[in-house]
């Protein structure tokens, strides 16, 4: 009898050993690396989807700001990692597209170092203005700067804000004084007390703000209004066409991931956003959410590093 029971524990250690990762995951928490602060945008976002993520999955899928160095913290962290989908990443273009252009030596490589899971979706910016700011319209601004050489500061709490900024200022041939911050919520303090006087940002930290009369926004970088602020026009209702930059969110993991593991995570984060409540959620943070497959994402990547690549040449920005 002795001897039956091994052989039948046996035969159900090597059944449980022959099941594909997938079947066996996940068996423990999952961790979803933020590369920007506790209320910051991104940080929003990546807790609207770790919820049902977490009742999907059944183990719960825990958020970890690590915010600094525009992202590259939070993304060296995921790309030295375990390729187990036990360490993700909720990334945007500041950690796989900006840090990658704007280092002489980055951390990492965004294609090589990287598991795409899903785009998730796309930000809304603002460019804001202190109230205080005699300008109304992009064209008012860029001539109140003209006039006012170095007068005018502009904050950033990301890459986006810098790259963003960068080309703005370009394009319209203009010069401000840059006043970088670690993340959003710390600069849209100083911008609503007047100690700087641009930014980009988005309305999870701005629009309450902006609604208050405290700050006024110019344009959004969206390629349409959006229906928050449907008064305020694009870049190029602006005036500036060639404003190219945009800002996404998508989840990667490390290199090399199982394609069975990917496929799960891919399933579900798509299957989370198509929740009514889910998608809810995130229309009130004025992000258009837009899942993928891991294949489309990685493809989109590639394009992005392109056209980022292209903003940071106009704007004269020299990697350091």
């Amino acid at each position: 009898m002795l001897n039956t029971l091994r052989h039948i524990a046996a035969i159900a250690l090597l059944a449980l050993a022959a099941l594909p990762a997938a079947a066996q995951y996940p068996s423990k928490p999952i961790r979803m690396i933020v590369p920007f602060p506790s209320g910051s945008a991104t940080d929003t976002v990546a807790r609207i989807i770790a919820a049902p993520l977490s009742q999907a999955l059944g183990q719960p899928v825990i958020v970890e700001d690590k915010p600094g160095a525009d992202g590259a913290i939070a993304g060296e962290l995921v790309a030295r990692s375990a390729p187990d989908g036990y360490t993700l990443l909720m990334a945007t273009n500041s950690p796989l597209a900006a840090v990658p252009l704007l280092r002489k030596n980055p951390p990492y490589d965004p294609i090589a170092d990287f598991t795409p899971i899903s785009f998730v979706g796309r930000y809304t910016f603002y460019l804001l203005v202190n109230a205080g700011v005699p300008a109304k319209t992009l064209t008012e601004l860029l001539d109140y700067a003209r006039a006012n050489p170095d007068k005018l500061n502009y904050a950033t709490g990301n890459t986006t804000g810098i790259v963003s900024t960068g080309q703005m200022l370009a394009l319209g041939g203009v010069k401000m004084v840059h006043v970088p911050y670690k993340g959003e919520p710390a600069a849209i303090t100083d911008l609503v007390g007047g100690r700087v006087h641009v930014m980009f940002a988005t309305p999870t930290t701005a629009l309450a703000f902006i609604k208050e009369g405290k700050l006024r926004a110019l344009a959004t970088t969206n390629a349409k209004r959006t229906a928050q602020l449907p008064d305020v026009p694009t870049m190029a209702e602006a005036g500036m066409p060639r404003f190219s930059i945009g800002t996404w969110a998508a989840l990667f993991g490390p290199a090399k991931m199982p394609r069975d593991i990917l496929d799960r995570l891919n399933h579900e984060v798509n299957a989370a956003m198509k929740r009514p409540d889910v998608r809810e959620q995130l229309e009130r943070q004025a992000f258009e959410y837009a899942p993928s497959t891991p294949d489309e994402m990685g493809a989109f990547l590639r394009d992005q590093i392109e056209v980022w690549s292209r903003a940071i040449r106009e704007s004269g920005i020299k990697p350091e």
